[in-house]
């Protein structure tokens, strides 16, 4: 039986053959909104559809589509990943992870994990990105889970207590004052939350909601990766505001927000 890190191998061989690229810096995950703001990067050098690649799934959510774009940003060579695919969608903790071990495998040594989230702290409204400080893990999952990995790829014990990591957010925090940092709740969805459980989260420390995130940040620091957190708020969560919650929300605020995202990539890439 072929464990999930021989097909993050086999991935990443085929990614560094049909991509042309030998080895990448960076990988970039682009959460809904993200994709848009992307495209400010330049014209990829490549564009590898996810489908042709071994143990990916293709996603079926409004807003993901399955590429792994190869972009140079200033001397790094970017992988963006489009096309995240979720829990919710009836995949397994290792196929939501899969294409972030497949870009840590290609070379990546630092992962950008982009998201749209609920805002829970009023202060940070929709617009506004916050940098994840920590998050809280409440997909009832781990890509951890099940066999342990194969000997080289080290221990399913993973400490994650720099799981964000503090020198990335320094970067930032030189690079971009302006932003602030929160705590990421990750739940599985697809539903949005009850009030009830935004209070709950609110109470455990929680800043941020999402659906997503959560095991790729696992993942990542798993296999070594520096991981940086970026999420996009589109919106207040449930019980917040009196306003009630839609998807196409989530689109059109990562719409609106796609220049200054752009933006940001653009700052921070050259510098992480």
């Amino acid at each position: 039986m072929t464990t999930p890190y021989e097909l993050a191998r086999r991935a990443g061989e085929e990614l560094r053959i049909k991509s042309g690229i030998d080895s990448y810096d960076i990988a970039v995950v682009l959460g809904s909104g993200w994709k848009e703001g992307a495209d400010a990067l330049g014209e990829p050098s490549s564009a590898v559809k996810s489908s042709t690649l071994s143990g990916f799934v293709a996603p079926t959510v409004a807003g993901h589509s399955g590429q792994l774009l190869s972009v140079k940003v200033g001397d790094r060579n970017v992988l963006l990943v489009s096309g995240r695919v979720h829990l919710y969608e009836g995949n397994s903790a290792d196929q939501v992870v899969h294409p972030v071990r497949t870009a840590i495998i290609a070379g990546a040594k630092k992962i950008v994990l982009t998201n749209a989230c609920g805002g829970i702290d009023p202060t940070k409204g929709p617009g506004s990105v916050v940098v994840i400080r920590d998050h809280i893990n409440l997909t009832a999952t781990s890509p951890m889970e099940g066999n342990s990995p194969p000997e080289e790829f080290g221990s399913r014990f993973v400490d994650l207590t720099d799981l964000y990591s503090a020198r990335l957010r320094s970067v930032v925090a030189k690079t971009a004052p302006e932003l602030t940092e929160g705590v990421y709740a990750g739940f599985r969805g697809p539903h949005y939350e009850t009030p009830a459980e935004i209070v709950m989260a609110r109470t455990m420390g929680a800043s941020l909601v999402g659906m997503s995130t959560v095991l790729e940040a696992i993942a990542a620091r798993h296999l070594g990766a520096e991981v940086l957190g970026l999420s996009l708020v589109s919106n207040f969560a449930a019980g917040v505001t009196d306003e009630p919650l839609n998807h196409l929300e989530v689109l059109e605020a990562g719409q609106k927000a796609a220049a200054s995202l752009g933006t940001l990539l653009a700052r921070l890439l050259p510098v992480l």
